[in-house]
């Protein structure tokens, strides 16, 4: 926090300092942030298309699936194309308004929160496939799915309303300078000149709610999951079962590790810099890793992949 004064005037504008420090290596990061973001576009629009192209994916699973695909486009096309605008050096690459930044900010927590409420519905829909199989159609349909995901969509949205007004309520008034690629919480707070103990409090309590209640729901559900697949005599059919969830686990695991690390701390004077490199994480690797983990780790999208982009496929339609 910034020491109040008469003379100081509220900040209308911010610059994000990025990477700084790396400006002989500066075009070789615009490369490679460019790259990821090009292919996290085409990996996720690959899914959509293909879960939407091949019947036999038109299953529960494949449908929060294609939700979560069209969500990574959006979560890492909020902060990367700016992110790169920086890289280039033209003028007011690094800038962003008042207004901008919030939005950003809001934006950003809104599809971070769904993209955690839309795992735990994917880890409920894994549950019921495994351990109750004969009542999956009846506790899983369509109508159910479309409530699930638009339930996920709306409680998303609703999470970042009072972090981002109470972000609107205080007083920034300079520096103007926000030491991250993207306006985050914590650069942002400490760049206020208000007391930011209640805000800090909030954004904690807001964080722990969402992410307490979408993890309990997948701990619940894969401790179910785990139990039913001890009782399973066969160790082919336990495996069979098994992984229809080990790509999911997996995105959980890469998502709610850098998740947790990040936003359950009530301190804004952490290491900037690392929690740059876990952001770059968590916001750009891990919506790159998505698709991949779920078309190397499962046959079926697998099979529809080569299916879809086949000329057999094409000649068909």
């Amino acid at each position: 926090m910034q020491p109040y004064t008469k003379n100081w005037t509220q900040v209308t504008e911010f610059v994000m300092m990025g990477f700084a420090g790396i400006h002989e290596a500066h075009l070789l990061f615009f490369i490679l942030f460019l790259t990821m973001y090009l292919f996290t576009l085409v990996e996720n629009l690959a899914i959509i298309l293909v879960v939407g192209l091949d019947h036999q994916l038109w299953r529960p699973m494949y449908f929060f699936l294609t939700h979560l695909s069209c969500l990574e486009i959006w979560y890492t096309s909020v902060t990367v194309p700016k992110m790169l605008a920086g890289f280039t050096g033209v003028d007011g690459g690094k800038n962003i308004s008042y207004a901008g930044c919030l939005s950003q900010l809001f934006i950003f927590t809104f599809l971070g929160a769904t993209e955690c409420f839309l795992l735990a519905a994917m880890a409920y829909d894994r549950y019921v496939a495994i351990c109750m199989p004969l009542h999956y159609g009846a506790l899983v349909s369509w109508g159910t799915c479309i409530r699930l995901a638009a339930a996920c969509w709306l409680v998303g949205f609703l999470t970042p309303i009072l972090p981002i007004y109470l972000m609107s309520q205080l007083t920034f008034c300079g520096p103007n300078v926000i030491d991250h690629f993207f306006c985050d919480a914590s650069p942002l707070l400490a760049l206020s000149c208000s007391d930011v103990t209640w805000k800090e409090t909030v954004d904690f309590l807001v964080s722990l709610a969402v992410l307490l209640a979408s993890s309990m729901v997948i701990a619940v559900s894969y401790g179910n999951i785990v139990w039913t697949l001890l009782h399973i005599r066969s160790v082919a059919e336990r495996w069979k079962a098994f992984s229809t969830c080990a790509a999911h686990l997996t995105v959980v695991s890469l998502f709610y590790g850098t998740l947790f690390f990040m936003y359950v701390r009530t301190k804004v004077t952490s290491s900037i810099n690392f929690n740059k490199v876990v952001s770059v994480f968590y916001s750009i690797v891990t919506p790159m890793l998505n698709p991949l983990i779920y078309s190397l780790r499962n046959k079926e999208v697998k099979g529809a992949l080569d299916r879809v982009f086949s000329l057999k496929f094409w000649k068909g339609q």
